[in-house]
């Protein structure tokens, strides 16, 4: 399914799916849909690093949002976010999950082409039993997840007290329960 979801994107000539211009200086640019989870990082007071949402799609019942307070120029490129940063947001995102779905957690951040918003967020979800492939890299540590260069997203899920890290898909929140 997702390769058949990507490849009519490609088909059609797909670009990356986001247009930024969110600049929480000047209002005006706040406005768009794409920058909804931008004002919600713009209600928060500065020394919130980072919060959690409820996930608003009524298709994803079960579903949060772990985001970062900070902004991130254009379409919030993850590997344009500091290391520590990136690690501390893995890890408040994983103690999260833990306290939801205790050991049957999985994360998930959607590639650049497929994504809806502009602010950088992860999903948080109960894994989906049996979807993982053989496509992942073994990590032990939130600072060891990887940061893709190439606009790539990106799944992880506890297995025997490591993080599996699933690499190289655009659309990754399909491992969680809806």
């Amino acid at each position: 399914m997702r390769i058949v979801v990507l490849g009519l994107l490609l088909w059609a000539g797909a670009a990356p799916a986001l247009d930024c211009h969110c600049d929480p200086a000047k209002p005006e640019t706040m406005a768009a849909r794409a920058c909804s989870l931008c004002r919600e990082a713009e209600k928060r007071p500065p020394g919130e690093e980072v919060f959690f949402l409820k996930d608003i799609n009524p298709r994803k019942p079960n579903r949060m949002l772990a985001l970062p307070r900070q902004h991130l120029r254009g379409e919030h490129p993850f590997a344009a976010m500091p290391p520590e940063a990136r690690a501390r947001l893995w890890q408040a995102a994983i103690e999260k999950a833990r306290e939801l779905w205790g050991e049957q957690w999985a994360l998930a951040m959607n590639g650049d082409e497929v994504r809806t918003q502009c602010h950088t967020h992860i999903h948080i979800g109960k894994y989906i039993p049996g979807v993982e492939t053989d496509n992942f890299i073994v990590v032990d540590s939130p600072a060891e997840i990887p940061a893709p260069a190439d606009g790539s997203g990106l799944w992880v899920r506890p297995v025997q007290g490591k993080l599996h890290v699933h690499l190289g898909e655009q659309i990754t929140e399909t491992v969680l329960i809806r």
